[in-house]
């Protein structure tokens, strides 16, 4: 088996082009896209939630796995990187906010979504309770880079190492910790 044999969603070669010619450098990876669009594809006529749109790169995974009556939202605080993803998105069940997601997520109050990526600092490093409330039951919460990466600023070890014992001590989610790409945890509300 050879986990690195992955086909590419519509776009995303495209925006990784355009994701390059900004030096945007906060690119999920291809595994975490491949396991994300699997994901995606178990809630059929479903309601996501991304927070950090970045370039689209990750949208690229989520849109390859929607069905057309699945409903997504984008945020993300940079109308510089997000103008890429409209750029390929434009979708009447993809809906773009550009905003500070800490502030969205605390303001919310319409329907629950079915999955939450969280490729952001808000929704996984802070409003946490609030973003998990945001998910239904059965609903699905994944998030990466919970392993050492270039990219991480200084003392950036601790926060992810915190993040990691306060959801192991949770009773309201099952949780999975993978090893495995940029390091993943895949949670599932109760």
């Amino acid at each position: 088996m050879n986990d690195t044999n992955i086909v590419l969603p519509k776009f995303y070669s495209e925006i990784k082009t355009d994701s390059e010619k900004i030096s945007f450098s906060m690119p999920s990876d291809l595994q975490t896209g491949s396991f994300l669009r699997t994901l995606i594809a178990t809630k059929r006529d479903g309601n996501f939630l991304e927070l950090g749109t970045g370039t689209g790169l990750s949208l690229s995974w989520i849109a390859d796995g929607m069905s057309n009556s699945s409903k997504l939202i984008s945020i993300d605080n940079s109308i510089e990187y997000q103008s890429i993803a409209k750029k390929y998105f434009q979708k009447s069940n993809i809906s773009f906010v550009c905003d500070d997601a800490e502030e969205w997520i605390l303001n919310y109050s319409n329907a629950k979504f079915d999955l939450i990526f969280a490729d952001a600092w808000p929704g996984k490093y802070a409003v946490l309770e609030e973003t998990l409330d945001l998910l239904n039951s059965g609903g699905i919460y994944l998030i990466d880079d919970m392993l050492p990466q270039p990219n991480w600023p200084e003392n950036h070890a601790k926060n992810v190492e915190n993040l990691i014992q306060d959801l192991e001590q949770r009773t309201d989610i099952e949780l999975t910790k993978m090893c495995w790409s940029t390091g993943l945890i895949l949670i599932t509300k109760k």
